[in-house]
């Protein structure tokens, strides 16, 4: 059964950091405890670079990096020093700053010009570590999501073909209205998640998170992401949450 999804709404921005960082340590806990290893699927974005900043601060939770395995839900095709890089990012605002084995680390090479091949090359990485038998799916203990303007999330975004995609894990999908491929995990990834947490704050979003949460028929894709076994889980601010109506949400 899919589950329903967890809004909480929190009266600001750094909250919402906060309760984040406290799921992370929460989760990572209790998967090292059961299995020995803690799996997440990072997000780019200005709102998840809060949030690894604050990880990676004296202030945050204790973490056992050396058991964390980081992966990455979607990259631009651009090389890992170009500004828009989401490997980038998350390192200069997180990884460089912890003691993470750099063999806990597994980027998308989307330097390569073949932006379909370096998707496959990801799709094979995830194959090989999660020791995947053809069909199965890679289960993230965390997966981290944000909220596009459009309703997309991850690189899944409206019209584009990826939005079909359920056999393979990683596409190179191609967005006309910018012009390029985005490598990314397909839905099939996403939802077998033990925990997807969408992190929205700000008003800008605040009708668009309406839509996503509130008009079933709006057809989006982050309304999609539908953990089949598994948590949904949004944080938000006042500021995003403002245009919910006040039920079903805490």
């Amino acid at each position: 059964m899919k589950s329903g999804p967890d809004i909480r709404v929190l009266d600001t921005a750094n909250d919402v950091f906060r309760a984040a960082a406290n799921e992370w340590a929460t989760l990572s806990a209790e998967a090292i405890r059961t299995k020995g290893n803690f799996t997440v699927a990072l997000s780019g974005g200005s709102t998840p670079r809060a949030l690894y900043a604050l990880l990676a601060s004296s202030s945050a939770p204790k973490l056992a990096w050396d058991r964390t395995f980081f992966f990455w839900g979607d990259e631009r095709h651009v090389p890992p020093n170009d500004p828009e890089s989401n490997y980038r990012m998350v390192n200069e605002a997180m990884l460089s700053k912890v003691p993470v084995p750099a063999q806990n680390i597994f980027r998308i090479h989307a330097e390569e010009t073949d932006a379909p091949a370096a998707a496959s090359s990801y799709e094979r990485t995830l194959t090989e570590f999660f020791h995947l038998r053809p069909g199965e799916f890679p289960r993230f203990d965390l997966t981290l999501l944000g909220l596009g303007p459009d309703g997309h999330t991850a690189s899944l975004f409206p019209g584009t073909v990826a939005l079909e995609e359920n056999q393979r894990l990683v596409v190179a999908n191609w967005v006309a209205k910018f012009n390029t491929y985005r490598i990314t995990f397909t839905y099939p990834v996403l939802n077998q998640s033990a925990c997807v947490m969408f992190l929205v704050t700000g008003k800008d979003k605040s009708e668009i998170l309406r839509e996503v949460l509130e008009n079933p028929g709006a057809n989006l894709p982050s309304q999609n992401v539908r953990p089949t076994h598994g948590r949904l889980l949004w944080i938000v601010d006042r500021d995003a949450a403002s245009s919910l109506r006040s039920h079903g949400i805490r």
